[in-house]
């Protein structure tokens, strides 16, 4: 295609991140509307089978299937829509029916109207599953000026938690449980919604449900992990107290901080995509009520006001287990290096006094090789002069008038001069050498 301007490639990315805000984009739902959620956790051989088995759906009704590498996907099919998406850990299944004349709520929900031996295929553990029903308030008989107790037999009579929402366009009521037929319920009368903020608010509430869930999965974990924390903040302390006596041995104490600190690392590597993971979605919980706009109504809990009650504390105790653990990595470095630093201190004391002994030997032994090399040069001096002295009787024997005695005295003067000379010499070589 001829471009219009002449401006200069395009990133071979840009399209793709453009796009991106329009991903996942929310439903435009008919109302009445009855809607079914699943949230599956997977692992990697999971997530390519419920692909394939996702376009099996498609192919059985002729509908077009997602590209290989989609992550989300929405189509109609005869008598409900689908909404799948794909997550890092986990898929979620959103089912809509839309029906003018509903059955009683909740005993007729969505997910009845899909095919049940393709529902018993999906891969996964469920983590999330629940009913909705966007309904108006004339067809339960609700009139916010009546009594909310007769809301709670949507519930199986416990209590309700709810508020209006969407600037008062729609009112949501849950008890957050899970009832008997293994689903939590979400109510939401429809007081002047726009197909457009019905979509958005399925779709938030429903978030909210599956990351409260997610963000608990750590808790399990915190709460497991808390002996093992005070055990080991009690080891260090024992550690840390055993290092200021004398008459301790720093290498056990090294080696026993050591395998404290293998120990305190593998259980932070282990653990902190969880912790770390809980914290993430704690905050789209947060963000997702925001996006509410609640509004209280007289005499029952908020959907915020419930998590900020239940779901802060636990998420608290996770940051708080997950900080103490990287307090605790923190203090056993500290110490290794301490302790270490005082072991190498040892060893620097030891090493010099060591040093100290061998240059002591060497001095000894250089005292010892001068005394040697004294008597080296009185034997050479003996032995040169008593060769002149031979010299000496040779010449007067052959009737040199030389007197070999006198001549064996006189040389020796010259000889010690001459070896203490060529020793003076070899000394200021070898110094030379060894510069």
């Amino acid at each position: 295609m001829t471009p219009l301007f002449p401006i200069p490639k395009n990133h071979p990315e840009r399209f793709i991140l453009h796009n991106e805000v329009h991903a996942r984009a929310p439903f435009i739902l008919n109302l009445p509307v009855m809607a079914s959620h699943l949230a599956l956790l997977l692992t990697h051989e999971e997530k390519q089978h419920e692909r394939q088995h996702l376009v099996s759906l498609c192919e059985r009704f002729g509908v077009t299937p997602p590209a290989k590498d989609a992550d989300h996907f929405i189509a109609s099919f005869n008598s409900f829509q689908i909404r799948w998406e794909q997550h890092g850990e986990f898929s979620t299944y959103s089912f809509y029916v839309h029906d003018d004349t509903p059955a009683e709520i909740f005993t007729d929900p969505a997910l009845k109207k899909v095919p049940v031996d393709w529902l018993s295929q999906l891969s996964g553990q469920v983590i999330v599953a629940a009913h909705a029903s966007i309904t108006s308030a004339e067809a339960i008989d609700y009139n916010e000026t009546t009594d909310l107790s007769v809301l709670s037999a949507y519930f199986a009579g416990n209590p309700v938690i709810g508020s209006k929402v969407t600037g008062g366009a729609a009112s949501v009521f849950t008890d957050f449980r899970i009832h008997v037929d293994g689903f939590s319920r979400f109510l939401i009368i429809n007081n002047s919604l726009r197909f457009e903020q019905a979509g958005r608010l399925l779709q938030r509430l429903f978030e909210i449900e599956v990351y409260r869930v997610l963000a608990l999965m750590a808790f399990p974990i915190a709460r497991k992990l808390y002996p093992a924390l005070n055990k080991s903040d009690r080891q260090l302390y024992t550690i840390t107290n055993a290092m200021t006596m004398q008459d301790k041995n720093d290498a056990v104490l090294l080696d026993e901080l050591t395998t404290l600190a293998a120990e305190v690392e593998n259980y932070i590597s282990s653990n902190q995509f969880r912790f770390t993971a809980a914290s993430a979605y704690y905050q789209l919980v947060e963000q997702r009520v925001n996006d509410l706009r609640e509004v209280r109504i007289q005499g029952i809990q908020t959907l915020g006001e419930f998590m900020k009650r239940r779901l802060e504390p636990a998420v608290n105790t996770c940051q708080s287990i997950s900080h103490r653990f990287t307090l605790l990595s923190e203090r056993v470095s500290n110490a290794s290096q301490l302790l270490r630093t005082r072991v190498d201190i040892i060893i620097e004391r030891q090493n010099q006094g060591l040093l100290t002994s061998m240059d002591l030997r060497a001095k000894m032994q250089l005292r010892m090789q001068q005394m040697v090399e004294s008597i080296s040069i009185v034997a050479i001096t003996y032995y040169a002069a008593s060769l002149v002295g031979k010299i000496s009787e040779s010449l007067h024997a052959l009737g040199w008038k030389v007197n070999p005695e006198l001549v064996e005295g006189v040389s020796i003067p010259f000889i010690l001069i001459i070896i203490a000379i060529s020793t003076r010499r070899i000394h200021k070589i070898i110094a030379n050498t060894t510069e």
